[in-house]
């Protein structure tokens, strides 16, 4: 699989992870002590929806527009504010502005405290992503490999945060690499948040990854699925997942609220699904 992602920015899988990531963002702000944000695979920062790439999907019509031009019940609609709020106003098709990715995302959230440390190893990306984010001092950005970033950024010096890793599978053995990457990082920094994004297109591939996080281990993680509708290996993107490591204990609770919603919202035919499910090593 190649996840170009300026072809797929506002789909309904960046609805999923950037709603989650929100979520995570908001509890561990709760305490006043600084904390750190690493994004391994950074992107552009900011994507125009009208420019070619995404204009000639129009994934963002099934994504990000099914939201805005919806009306939620209360307790979804507070949970999607803080997201919300950073996507900005959109038109009277449900297309804002400029979609925020990962990075813009907790640049608008986090606080002057905070940090926020940004890898993304194609060069045109990433002098895009840097005109995106401008100067922050908060912020650095590293032309770099995402897993040789994360070895390198970890353990944080604010011994607080969350490591969004969220690569573009274009490698088969991409799920290999995650999890090597986590077993060094965890040995350095084992109290860290760890959110990892996947595709969905063989269920086998993604519960073999569970079995490698389990002997690594990790005795906390949360799995996390949204599907619009049966995955199909040689179709296109129909279900994802995000895994969160040390997850925030309220995560489970907000995710059994939003993802019911949002595969309501997405779902494409009867077999549209989500879960929600904690795992211990001991699985």
């Amino acid at each position: 699989m190649n996840y170009r992602h300026a072809f797929h920015a506002g789909n309904f899988a960046d609805v999923f992870k950037h709603t989650l990531l929100t979520r995570i963002l908001v509890y561990l702000m709760r305490k006043e002590q600084p904390l750190r944000f690493m994004d391994t695979h950074g992107g552009i920062g900011r994507y125009d929806l009208a420019a070619d790439e995404a204009a000639r999907t129009g994934e963002w019509r099934d994504g990000i527009a099914r939201i805005v031009m919806a009306q939620p019940p209360e307790n979804v609609g507070a949970l999607l504010k803080p997201w919300l709020d950073v996507v900005g106003p959109c038109d009277a098709e449900g297309c804002p502005e400029s979609y925020p990715g990962s990075p813009a995302l907790a640049q608008a959230l986090l606080r002057p405290q905070d940090r926020i440390a940004v890898s993304e190893l194609h060069e045109q990306d990433f002098h895009t992503l840097r005109r995106a984010l401008g100067y922050d001092e908060r912020l650095r950005l590293a032309q770099i490999n995402g897993y040789a970033a994360l070895n390198a950024w970890t353990p944080p010096k604010e011994r607080r945060g969350l490591v969004l890793i969220d690569p573009p599978f274009e490698s088969r053995d991409e799920f290999a690499q995650i999890l090597s990457a986590l077993a060094k990082a965890w040995r350095k920094w084992p109290t860290g948040c760890y959110a990892i994004w996947y595709p969905v297109k063989a269920p086998g591939a993604v519960d073999a990854f569970y079995d490698g996080l389990a002997a690594l281990g990790i005795e906390r993680c949360l799995r996390l699925e949204l599907a619009t509708e049966r995955p199909d290996a040689a179709g296109p993107l129909a279900a994802n997942g995000l895994c969160v490591i040390n997850p925030p204990f309220v995560l489970k609770e907000e995710a059994e609220i939003l993802l019911p919603w949002l595969c309501e919202r997405f779902s494409r035919g009867p077999n549209g699904s989500w879960r929600a499910e904690s795992l211990t090593a001991a699985r």
